[in-house]
């Protein structure tokens, strides 16, 4: 039956667009992201944020403690709005004191609105971490008529 008391740790949490993990393991993380920003151009592009793609790595790099057994990682997306999409579940299994574990997920998210997003982190049902990504939008008009200006 898995246990934890202290533990485990959170050695890193991240989003990034490439991980290198050489021969012994160790990882490189590169182009680490905290911010996306989608750009619309156009005549005439959408006031709002269109939803769109994006490909990404979350990295969550772990060490047992006193953690030892089979758990579920989960990951669970939580819009600007505070809704939620659907959760993630993973498989991190702990063998003790130093041991760890890096669990590196391709991520294809469809980004429906701009603002923050937060991606929690579970084990089990402890909550580990949260771990934010904000999303902007950039509109440029090109060609087109001047947009009327906004109220302040």
């Amino acid at each position: 039956m898995p246990t934890y008391g202290d533990g485990p740790y959170i050695q890193a949490a991240c989003f990034c667009e490439t991980v290198i993990e050489d021969k012994l393991g160790v990882l490189s993380l590169i182009r680490i992201i905290d911010t996306l920003t989608h750009t619309q151009a156009g005549e005439n592009p959408p006031e709002a944020l269109p939803a769109f793609p994006h490909t990404f790595k979350l990295v969550i790099m772990l060490k047992s403690g006193d953690a030892r057994g089979r758990f579920n990682l989960r990951v669970e997306p939580e819009l600007p709005n505070g809704s939620t999409e659907k959760n993630i579940v993973l498989t991190a299994y702990f063998e003790g004191e130093e041991k760890g574990q890096n669990i590196v997920v391709d991520m294809a998210f469809v980004f429906k609105l701009e603002g923050l997003y937060w991606f929690n982190i579970f084990l089990d049902e402890k909550k580990l971490t949260s771990m934010p990504l904000r999303v902007k939008y950039n509109r440029v008009i090109i060609g087109g008529t001047r947009p009327t200006p906004t109220a302040q």
